[in-house]
């Protein structure tokens, strides 16, 4: 009976792990169920249910360069012509860039990315049922992969079980006198698992970084080939039509060799 305690910490690392996926994907349906009905996105949620709060900080500096409100150069540095922000995001742009009027792209869209109107765009999205909480998706990708190791972990101590020398009574092939062979006691954990990972893979949606899946649909109801704040909202600077602008936002300064 020396199997006895390798089926115990089986059915353990399936019990455990198969209750952590049921938490993470209870949590997910929850949230994709307080998802809002009839939401137009705004641009600067498309853009950040596309690329995050780095694309909001691009979509709102593309505007500016567009509004002749910022002059953008090919060499990756950004330049104030007027200091009034039309809205919260262009005010934490010029906040970003700081009194002297101008300075690298680079540090423009961390701070800009890291500033409270972002966080606060994110926080209504995540409200909304549109974006992904910290770590949801996360979760449940993490919980999937433990189902997977404990399967594996549920099949090797099983395969030790069997190999193991009779120790008693109980056989390890066919059933005999009405015993229950010890194969088939580990394969309860080896179905429990199975059946858990089956599930997920049918009732759980995937997760981008930023979207959740009625964030997804919402984005896939954006036109492709709209206009070009959208575009760039959606693929980002990548999808503006000014070689300038791409230029400036792939700009890596040269570091002097030392």
């Amino acid at each position: 009976m020396f199997w006895v305690p390798l089926l115990l910490l089986a059915c353990a690392a399936a019990g455990l792990s198969c209750g952590r996926l049921c938490l993470a994907t209870s949590r997910a349906a929850a949230q994709e169920r307080s998802a809002s009905r009839g939401h137009e996105l705004t641009l600067y949620e498309t853009a950040f249910l596309s690329g995050g709060p780095s694309r909001v900080a691009d979509v709102t500096l593309v505007a500016m360069a567009r509004a002749r409100r910022l002059l953008i150069a090919h060499t990756g540095w950004a330049t104030v012509v007027d200091p009034v922000g039309r809205d919260d995001m262009e005010r934490s742009v010029l906040g970003a860039i700081g009194p002297a009027g101008q300075s690298p792209i680079a540090p423009i869209r961390l701070g800009a990315a890291a500033a409270h109107p972002v966080r606060a765009l994110a926080d209504r999205l995540v409200a909304a049922g549109l974006a992904v909480p910290d770590g949801l998706g996360a979760g449940v990708a993490a919980a999937v992969r433990q189902v997977w190791a404990a399967t594996g972990v549920v099949l090797a101590l099983g395969t030790v079980a069997v190999l193991m020398p009779a120790q008693g009574p109980v056989p390890s092939g066919p059933a005999s006198n009405g015993q229950v062979p010890v194969a088939v006691w580990f394969a309860l954990p080896l179905l429990l698992c199975t059946a858990c990972l089956v599930i997920a893979r049918v009732e759980v949606h995937p997760y981008t970084r930023w979207a959740s899946p009625a964030g997804q649909r919402l984005l896939g109801a954006v036109p492709a080939g709209g206009e070009e704040l959208t575009a760039v909202a959606v693929r980002g600077v990548r999808a503006t039509g000014d070689p300038g602008l791409r230029a400036a936002f792939s700009h890596r300064p040269h570091r002097p060799r030392k």
